[in-house]
């Protein structure tokens, strides 16, 4: 990063992140990724979280320049705060606020730790997440397509509200601008956008997409592969599209929360996730109408279509567009199924 480029942020040494982390020992270590590793530390007395990134990495290079020169510029209560990074030699880090609550994911597909997110924590980083999501898209100084929400990528806050992070393979976008088309596939399964995987086009509505995989599962509590209490459906939008069919989407509510439960607020998110995984994205609503949705629960509200079904496969993406490149968040997707 050039200091030409325009943008203002703190920036640490090397040498004090190596003291802060003890030469980034394994006891300082919370996580780690794609790209590299997360550390706590405390800098001027206050808890942080560094993310470094693997050494040598040109792919990590590339996403730790965007994240830096995005987040530099975002602020929001639902986006996880920039405190600033360091760059020197191989070593590239960024450095943020430290969320004690650890990611959405910890918490929400974990039999002894989902309890700790009853009905209204759900109903709230639900509405959370779509406030940050539409910032992104509307009300930031960018136009911001993440590309990349799931739920290891929502963190949570002391007080359990959300905070999304990690915009590594964010994009930013003119004000007359609706899509992009990409040769390079990197998504995480079940999140990835049926225009995005077969065609590499992604805009606003792609975001929208990973919005309603993520609502069905904050509700139902599981993944979108997995095949627990599914039976024999595909995945979780078929399983979640057909309750809401037969007059059950209350049924897929997260067993260990029925009791918290709002069965009106379920029976709504459930059926804006529906709303979201439409095939065709001018089909999908905007976060803007999302937030209202969410918000207004006395609007009557479209049926959702069955969603398409991607079946994972082994054939390499590269033989649909020859010079995809894979990483550890790559995935190949074949057949559409449904209508």
């Amino acid at each position: 990063m050039n200091a030409d480029e325009g943008f203002e942020f703190p920036v640490l040494s090397l040498k004090d992140v190596i003291g802060m982390t003890n030469n980034f020992h394994k006891s300082f270590m919370i996580g780690q990724g794609g790209f590299g590793k997360v550390y706590k530390a405390k800098l001027d007395g206050r808890e942080i979280a560094i993310k470094r990134l693997h050494r040598g990495s040109e792919q990590g290079i590339v996403e730790f320049k965007n994240e830096v020169i995005l987040i530099s510029k975002l602020q929001h209560r639902n986006l996880v705060r920039f405190l600033g990074c360091c760059i020197e030699g191989d070593e590239k880090l960024l450095i943020f606020e430290y969320m004690p609550t650890n990611s959405l994911d910890a918490h929400i597909f974990s039999s002894t730790r989902k309890a700790v997110l009853d009905w209204p924590t759900r109903f709230n980083i639900i509405k959370g997440v779509a406030r940050g999501r539409l910032y992104l898209h509307q009300d930031s100084r960018l136009k911001v397509i993440h590309r990349d929400l799931k739920a290891s990528n929502v963190l949570l806050d002391e007080e359990m509200r959300p905070k999304i992070a990690d915009f590594g393979m964010a994009r930013t976008f003119g004000d007359n601008q609706h899509n992009e088309n990409t040769k390079r596939v990197v998504r995480t399964y079940g999140y990835m956008v049926p225009e995005y995987a077969l065609r590499g086009i992604f805009s606003v509505k792609s975001d929208v997409y990973s919005f309603g995989i993520l609502t069905l599962e904050v509700v139902s509590g599981q993944k979108i592969s997995s095949s627990n209490q599914i039976l024999d459906f595909e995945n979780l939008t078929i399983y979640a599209w057909n309750l809401l069919k037969e007059g059950r989407a209350n049924d897929l509510v997260d067993s260990s929360i029925v009791e918290s439960c709002t069965p009106d607020e379920a029976l709504l998110c459930i059926h804006i996730g529906l709303l979201c995984v439409k095939d065709n994205p001018n089909n999908r609503p905007l976060m803007s109408s999302i937030l209202f949705m969410l918000e207004n629960r006395s609007i009557t509200l479209p049926i959702p279509n069955k969603p398409a079904y991607f079946p994972h496969t082994n054939n390499q993406a590269e033989q649909r567009r020859g010079n995809t490149q894979n990483s550890k968040n790559s995935v190949t997707l074949s057949v559409i199924e449904g209508s």
